[in-house]
C-alpha cells in the first residue's frame, strides 16, 4: 500500500503516521465497525468519485443497522471525501470510509463506546492485477459457506463480518487460486471473496439475488444498468456451481475488482475474457473515466465554492 499524506478523522485531518486506535478500541476485539470501498478516477473534468453519494448512503444504512450515528449527514461525508482526495493529491485512488466503536468499557454491549469515523485514500490499482482485467481469474468454490442473513446481515458492509471471506480467500490462495467464490447455506452461489459474481450463458447475464446472501453491491447495480443499455436482458435467480462450470463467460465485480473476468472455476475453464464480458468491462472503464455521457450522473465532483 503506497501512503499519502493525510487521513481525515472525525471532523480533522491528522497524518498517516497518527492515524491511530488504542488496542482496547471495541471493534478490534468485536468487529464492531461498518465500512465502504469508493473509488476516485481522474476525468477530463477532474478527479470524480464514482457513485459516491449511493456508497454513503449504504453506510449510514450499515451504520443504523449496529446502532452507530454517524455524527455527519451524507452531504458533509461526500465533502469530506472529496476534500480528502483533494488534500492527498491523488485524482485516482480507492477511497475507505470507516465507522468504528472506539476505546471505552470492554464487553459485548457497543452503546457506551464512542463511535468514530475516519476517510483514507491511497493509489489503488486493479485489486486483482492488471493481467487479469484481460486474461481472468482462477477461482475456486470455498468450502466455507456465505454468512446467511439470520446469522449476520449480508447487506451491510460490517468489519467482523468479513472474516468470512477472510477464510475463504486464505483457503483459495493457499489452493494455489486467485480468488474464492462462496455458495450460501442453501448450496447456491452468493459472492466472491469480495465481488459479485455475474454468469453470462447465451448472450443472457445471470446473477444471484440479493436473496441468496449475497452482497447488494453498488458496482452491481451498475452492470445490471450497463447491460440493459447495451440490450442485454439480465436474470436474478439462483445459481449453483455447475452454472458457473458450463456458463459461456463468468466474472465477477466490485469496487476493488472493478470489472474481472473468471478464467476458470474449480478448473473447469470459463474464460479468458468473452466478448460480453469485454463489452461491459470497457463500458464501466468508460463510465468512471468521464467518457460516457449516458452515465454522467455516476460520477461526483466536488463542489466548487462561487467567486
Amino acid at each position: 500500500m503506497q501512503a499519502t499524506d493525510k487521513i481525515w478523522r472525525n471532523g480533522s485531518f491528522v497524518s498517516w503516521e497518527d492515524a491511530n486506535v488504542h488496542i482496547l478500541t471495541h471493534a478490534l476485539h468485536y468487529g464492531t465497525g461498518v465500512f465502504e470501498g469508493i473509488r476516485a478516477y481522474d476525468t477530463p473534468k477532474g478527479s470524480a468519485v464514482f457513485r459516491l453519494t449511493d456508497h454513503l448512503e449504504r453506510l449510514r444504512r450499515s451504520a443504523a443497522l449496529y446502532q452507530m450515528d454517524l455524527g455527519y449527514s451524507v452531504p458533509e461525508l461526500a465533502a469530506a471525501v472529496h476534500e480528502t482526495v483533494g488534500v492527498n493529491g491523488v485524482p485516482s485512488c480507492y477511497v475507505r470510509p470507516i465507522v468504528f466503536r472506539g476505546a471505552g468499557p470492554m464487553g459485548l454491549y457497543p452503546g457506551d463506546n464512542p463511535v468514530e469515523v475516519a476517510i483514507a485514500v491511497w493509489p489503488w490499482g486493479a485489486y486483482l492485477g492488471e493481467d487479469a482485467l484481460e486474461h481472468g481469474v482462477r477461482c475456486k468454490v470455498s468450502s466455507f459457506r456465505r454468512i446467511g442473513p439470520n446469522t449476520l446481515p449480508p447487506t451491510a458492509k460490517a468489519t467482523g463480518q468479513y472474516i468470512n471471506s477472510v477464510l475463504a480467500k486464505l483457503e483459495s490462495s493457499r489452493a494455489g487460486y486467485d480468488e474464492a467464490i462462496l455458495l450460501n447455506e442453501e448450496g447456491y452461489v452468493a459472492d466472491g471473496s469480495g465481488e459479485n459474481v455475474f454468469v453470462v450463458r447465451g448472450g443472457v447475464l445471470y446473477t444471484p439475488p440479493t436473496s441468496a446472501s449475497c452482497l447488494p453491491g453498488i458496482t452491481r447495480e451498475t452492470v445490471i444498468r450497463i447491460a440493459h443499455t447495451l440490450g442485454y436482458e439480465v436474470r436474478e435467480v439462483n445459481l449453483v456451481r455447475t452454472d458457473l462450470y458450463f456458463g459461456d463467460e463468468v466474472f465477477l465485480c466490485g469496487t476493488a475488482a472493478e470489472v474481472t473476468p473468471v478464467a476458470s472455476v474449480d478448473d473447469h475453464p470459463t474464460g479468458p475474457r468473452g466478448p460480453v464480458t469485454k463489452q461491459i468491462q470497457e463500458t464501466f472503464f468508460a463510465i468512471v473515466g468521464g467518457q460516457d455521457e449516458r452515465f454522467a450522473d455516476l460520477l461526483e465532483y466536488p463542489v466548487r465554492a462561487a467567486v
